[in-house]
């Protein structure tokens, strides 16, 4: 199949690259670690000139040859490339937003290779404690139209990870999104805290710790807050009650718990007595059951993963700003 557009997902640590045909479909996909902190140094010849702009660098490492082959090839990028570190950046979008809107607001540099470069904005959400996103709107947008049929109107997505994203959709827009900096959270008690002093990491998921920390999260003794039960992943292991190999797995399940609990409360503030609405999550699949467990044990439905999002939702982006001809996005 002919390639229609070039979709990237630059974040802080990685790049991602796909190359899109018809309808989305991804004929190759490639993976760096040139994410826009850990850019390529030193120079190299890019488009018949020299250059030493790790951005440039990056962007021909990732696709270069496919442009070689087809140089009209529209290119788009999503993430944090579009940040104030970025490459160029992209001013953010209010909420509500939706496809539309995100794919009008596109912001484009010409690289050295002279290929335009569209860059998606992030979303911001204007309130006394201001939200932002920058990445997640594309895979929210990208897995709007897969849970139409899936998980019906009264959804919510989450997108775990350094800094989870919990979204509210409505009408086709991102309406509204909560914040939990768990996983970066996890990274810094682990490798600079007392806690990390006892840990050793297995190969292996120990289920049964991760559950015990969320079940304490989401017991009587988590309502004193994380700040007091985090303590318990060193004094069970003083104690005796949880080994040292088990003890990750233990504070995992805790911060995720307190999170997932912190969430439930708000959701049952604003919905009464109503059930909890159907989960959608998006990113890695370990980290996503993860969560998928711990979503049960605090009496959330059954959760279900929405696959290829990014490249879904780039693709929806490129069409909405007229980048490529107007293609039905294609769904297993």
């Amino acid at each position: 199949m002919q390639a229609q557009l070039i979709a990237l997902d630059w974040g802080t640590t990685s790049l991602r690259a796909y190359k899109l045909a018809a309808g989305g479909q991804v004929l190759e996909q490639r993976s760096l670690t040139s994410g826009i902190m850990q850019l390529p140094q030193g120079a190299r010849v890019v488009a018949g000139r020299m250059c030493s702009d790790g951005f440039e660098l990056a962007f021909d490492a990732a696709c270069g040859d496919w442009l070689d082959a087809q140089p009209d090839l529209p290119v788009i990028a999503c993430g944090m490339v579009g940040s104030a570190q970025g490459w160029r950046e992209a001013s953010y979008c209010a909420t509500p937003a939706n496809v539309a809107q995100l794919g009008q607001a596109l912001v484009t540099l010409r690289s050295q290779r002279g290929v335009d470069v569209h860059i998606v904005p992030g979303v911001i959400q204007h309130s006394r404690l201001p939200n932002v996103m920058r990445g997640e709107e594309t895979q929210v947008l990208g897995a709007l139209p897969q849970l139409a049929a899936e998980a019906g109107d009264d959804v919510l997505i989450g997108l775990p990870g350094s800094h989870s994203k919990w979204v509210q959709v409505a009408d086709g827009c991102i309406a509204h999104f909560d914040t939990f900096m768990t996983g970066e959270l996890f990274a810094v008690l682990s490798e600079h805290s007392i806690l990390g002093r006892t840990q050793v990491r297995g190969e292996g998921f120990d289920a049964e710790a991760f559950d015990r920390g969320v079940q304490v999260a989401s017991s009587a003794d988590g309502a004193i807050g994380p700040l007091s039960t985090l303590f318990s992943a060193r004094s069970l292991g003083l104690t005796g009650a949880l080994s040292a190999s088990a003890q990750p797995d233990y504070l995992s399940g805790l911060l995720i718990g307190h999170e997932l609990s912190a969430l439930a409360g708000v959701l049952r503030r604003q919905r009464g007595a109503g059930p909890l609405p159907s989960i959608v999550l998006i990113g890695h699949a370990q980290l996503c059951a993860r969560y998928s467990r711990a979503l049960s044990a605090c009496g959330f439905p059954r959760a279900i993963l929405a696959e290829q999002a990014t490249e879904r939702g780039l693709w929806h982006l490129a069409e909405a700003a007229g980048l490529l001809a107007r293609v039905p996005c294609v769904h297993p």
